[in-house]
């Protein structure tokens, strides 16, 4: 699960430094507000399809870990 993390950046220069999919300007919280929204994975990856199953997997781990007042520090990964 560690290796997921690798795709979350968080960059003060993009998107306010709110995290993000690495390499987009995809919020995870944007991604997640989807999801609960009722859209599919597969509709998320139609809608952007530059994001694969890996991001989505990736952005649901991270938030999972923010829910539970962990902090992540992604720069060690």
């Amino acid at each position: 699960m560690q290796e997921l993390l690798k795709r979350i950046s968080i960059e003060p220069v993009v998107c306010f430094g709110k995290p993000c999919i690495k390499g987009t300007r995809r919020w995870v919280s944007m991604l997640l507000d989807m999801l609960a929204s009722g859209m599919t994975v597969d509709n998320v990856i139609h809608k952007y399809p530059y994001l694969t199953y890996d991001d989505i997997w990736a952005e649901i781990y991270y938030g999972s870990l923010m829910f539970n007042d962990k902090y992540v520090d992604l720069k060690s990964f």
